[in-house]
């Protein structure tokens, strides 16, 4: 039977998608369309706006057409690890939502049929499974596209990232190793805190199993994006949907650096400005903590900045030319090995890292991120030196 189904989820200032507009899904059986799937550029819920398009594709590729064309066999598996938890629940509803997705698979140590067996009953094609401890992780993983992971503890008031070092590390290295032996070629996003440590240990544990590809494992810094956009937009009575700031360096206070002097749409700030708002964007995390006093930290914030860099990945992996996001990767932009910038997102991870938008920067930025680099590197040293000392006490 064919149809035509306009999808018109939530706007961006809403908080969850904003417009699917020209968005043409005719003869599909669940998310595979048999003609053609198209999307219009203009899109803040998916990480791609007018602003940040013309800011980025005068440099790096042609402007696309009206709309970038989607693979019309574009129908992925997405696996959530930590689906049973405050990020975990929102963040598996938000990508039962994406017309990419054909299965989500769901694991947790414990909860997670419930979650399961509640998000099944939305009325969006994707097949929803649960997977439930250690024993069920492999058939969780098994043909899935993208992996992503916000198990672990939250953060508490008067915790810092640090300090979730010890729990989450561990669990970050059990859940990696699982992917590497299971689905070696998925793009693996991790949310996992302090981000600035269990992404290096996720290389670690993927160069020890023979399958890393820098390409492919990202740490997860879209929510930093996501509050500059609104916290700008909100200081300067600007049309969110058009803003777009770049985030550089880490995900954890000084080390999260927005580059102000690269808003779209272009706008000037006076200095008392510029720190107020790099101080807020630092330290948004912790406001939250704080204002829950105690039932939790930045979850749903959290789970719509990750819902949109799924939606990025799945975009890329179904063929759009012209994504971008910022996201912490292996880098050569500075001398460490691991850094947050924009980067364009390909059918194989990372296919470019936008090094312009360190180019021109203010001498508040450029003091800033020089400033950063030393708690960047030892956070970076100190997810190495773990893998590393986990595996010498297993072989003595």
């Amino acid at each position: 039977m064919a149809s035509t189904v306009a999808i018109n989820l939530i706007g961006a200032q809403a908080g969850i998608i904003s417009k699917l507009r020209n968005c043409d899904i005719t003869s599909y059986s669940g998310l595979k369309a048999r003609s053609s799937i198209s999307f219009e550029s203009r899109s803040s819920f998916l990480g791609q706006n007018a602003s940040l398009r013309s800011s980025i594709s005068p440099r790096i590729v042609p402007k696309a057409n009206s709309g970038s064309h989607i693979s019309p066999e574009a129908s992925y598996k997405v696996a959530v690890l930590g689906a049973a938890g405050g990020i975990g629940q929102p963040l598996g509803l938000l990508i039962k939502m994406s017309p990419l997705v054909s299965a989500l698979h769901l694991y947790d140590i414990a909860n997670v049929k419930g979650v399961a067996a509640d998000l099944s009953h939305c009325n969006t094609p994707s097949q929803v499974l649960d997977f439930t401890g250690p024993s069920e992780l492999a058939n969780c993983l098994k043909g899935v596209d993208v992996v992503v992971i916000p198990a672990g503890v939250p953060r508490k008031p008067g915790m810092t990232r640090d300090d979730l070092f010890n729990i989450n590390a561990s669990i970050v290295k059990t859940l990696v190793e699982a992917v590497a032996d299971n689905c070696p070629e998925a793009f693996i996003h991790i949310i996992s805190n302090p981000v600035n440590s269990t992404v290096p240990i996720a290389a670690e544990v993927l160069k020890q199993k023979g399958v890393y590809n820098p390409k492919k494992l990202f740490g997860v810094t879209t929510l930093d994006v996501v509050r500059a956009n609104t916290f700008i937009a909100q200081k300067k009575n600007l049309k969110l949907i058009d803003v777009d700031v770049p985030v550089v360096g880490g995900h954890a206070g000084i080390t999260i650096l927005p580059l102000l002097s690269k808003t779209r749409p272009s706008v000037t700030f006076t200095n008392e400005e510029t720190e107020e708002l790099t101080r807020r964007i630092q330290n948004a995390g912790t406001e939250v903590v704080e204002a829950k006093a105690g039932a939790g930290s930045a979850t749903l914030s959290m789970a719509y900045a990750a819902a949109r860099f799924v939606e990025s990945s799945l975009r890329a992996l179904a063929g759009d030319p012209d994504v971008y996001e910022c996201t912490f990767v292996q880098s050569e932009l500075t001398e460490l090995l691991f850094f947050a910038s924009r980067v364009k997102l390909g059918k194989n991870g990372v296919e470019s890292i936008i090094s312009s938008d360190l180019e021109g920067v203010t001498e508040y930025e450029a003091k800033a991120l020089e400033s950063l680099k030393p708690e960047l590197k030892a956070s970076i040293e100190k997810g190495i030196e773990f893998v590393h000392k986990q595996q010498a006490a297993a072989t003595s």
